[in-house]
């Protein structure tokens, strides 16, 4: 059935076809017709201190405002991660600003952290915890347009203060291609300094509300084994809680030729797919066991979520592979690796 869905869903522009996509579901779910999804059996897995239901996730950027937690809840997913979300609403980039690459089974996007801001975020949030969610939820958080790359820390601190109470983890989203210079946070510097603060508002924050949220940092595809082994000794000198590996890449090698395979913006799919599996196994060989791996990128069958977990991650996330495979693809996986 979701290939017919899926079918007609690819006649519309791409970010049509998303929307349209997600208030489907959320009125299928307020009628009940996701009553009848029999959620997968439970793989209870501990990571960051947090007991999973299982291992597969939804990746951050399908919900990016928090508005249909409920219903995707119903795919049987272990955890649900929304945003990217900003302190300010912003509009993102112009459209079109997302594209469908079939036959390489890839999307590109250059949406720019478009969102309603943090506060309308944390009401949906309370939303759907009144509507019976209680799944493990991920609120990642990213600076406005509008802030420089040098005040970014104060976003960061802005949205971790806000989402603290209502998350059972934060990731750090410094790894975007969309928003400029932001990936210049990844390295050196200004990664330690911009760690250290995320890390002291982090225990600030603990203390006060006595509870321990834990802090994911999410980086880029397309870093160097030099810069990954750098990225891994920053991680451990901030005592980061997790890493998640990883975002779009900018390398457009294997789509070029095809249909939109040039457009600006973040690749993802399954051309993203072994570049992301290496960074998590290079990034393993330095992190071990003292910092998990959230691996993400490229995910379409049991056996690509697999390979992530051979190569160190604790847990897999899942997005484009998504839109090609139907929430299906969720159970399957879960089943596979039980």
């Amino acid at each position: 059935m979701y290939k017919l869905f899926r079918n007609f869903l690819f006649l519309l522009p791409a970010e049509a076809s998303h929307d349209l996509s997600l208030f489907s579901l959320s009125i299928a779910n307020k009628i009940g017709l996701l009553k009848f999804i029999r959620s997968p059996k439970k793989q209870a897995v501990t990571v960051m201190g947090i007991e999973f239901p299982n291992k597969v996730g939804l990746a951050a950027g399908l919900d990016k405002n928090g508005k249909h937690i409920v219903a995707l809840s119903k795919f049987g997913f272990g955890f649900i991660e929304i945003g990217t979300v900003t302190p300010k609403a912003q509009a993102g980039n112009p459209k079109p600003r997302l594209f469908r690459i079939p036959k390489g089974r890839a999307i590109i996007n250059r949406m720019g952290f478009n969102n309603h801001g943090i506060d309308h975020l944390i009401q949906n949030v309370n939303l759907a915890k009144d509507a019976g969610f209680n799944g493990v939820l991920g609120i990642n958080i990213g600076k406005n347009l509008t802030t420089s790359v040098e005040d970014a820390v104060s976003d960061y601190l802005i949205g971790l203060r806000q989402a603290y109470f209502y998350a059972d983890y934060i990731t750090v989203n410094i790894s975007s291609p969309n928003t400029p210079g932001l990936r210049s946070l990844q390295y050196g510097e200004e990664l330690d300094q911009l760690l250290a603060k995320v890390k002291a508002e982090q225990i600030s924050l603990s203390l006060e509300f006595k509870k321990y949220v834990p802090i994911a940092i999410k980086v880029a595809p397309d870093l160097t084994d030099e810069e990954v082994k750098n990225v891994a000794e920053t991680l451990l000198g901030n005592n980061i809680d997790a890493l998640i590996a990883t975002n779009t890449t900018l390398d457009k090698s294997v789509v070029e030729g095809l249909h939109h395979g040039s457009e600006a913006g973040g690749l993802s799919g399954e051309p993203v797919r072994d570049m992301s599996t290496r960074v998590i196994a290079e990034f393993h060989k330095y992190l071990k066991d003292q910092i998990p791996i959230i691996g993400v990128g490229g995910i379409a069958s049991a056996a690509d979520a697999q390979a992530k977990l051979n190569a160190g991650a604790a847990l897999v996330q899942v997005y484009s592979g998504l839109i090609y495979e139907g929430p299906g693809l969720v159970k399957r996986i879960v089943k596979a690796i039980d």
